[in-house]
């Protein structure tokens, strides 16, 4: 495994994750009660920002779980499952770099 290439991808996913939780965070402001909506727009605004509000606590431990992986990325063990110690599979570890299980124990 490169580890180059994948802290170049851990810090891409970093910033890229940043910039959706500024994102989430202007859409979960509160709704203000003075905009001239209906009932029914104001309802799927609610529900829209309930939706956002999930979104944005994912990304948020996403962004965590990342600085994890940055943090341990040169430490003799990244890369070994969590679970069992078996290598995490190469493809699974640049398409999720911030995973620490291996696809036989992440089922």
């Amino acid at each position: 495994m490169d580890k180059a290439i994948l802290k170049q991808k851990i810090i891409s996913e970093l910033a890229e994750t940043k910039l959706r939780i500024a994102e989430l965070k202007e859409l979960t402001k509160p709704i203000s009660p003075e905009n001239a909506i209906g009932r029914i727009s104001r309802m799927d605004a609610i529900n829209n920002k309930t939706v956002n509000e999930r979104t944005l606590r994912q990304m948020e431990f996403k962004f965590q779980k990342l600085n994890i992986a940055m943090d341990k990325i040169d430490d003799s063990d990244f890369g070994d499952c969590r679970r069992c110690g078996n290598p995490i599979q190469e493809g699974r570890l640049m398409l999720l770099p911030e995973n620490a299980l291996c696809i036989h124990c992440a089922n």
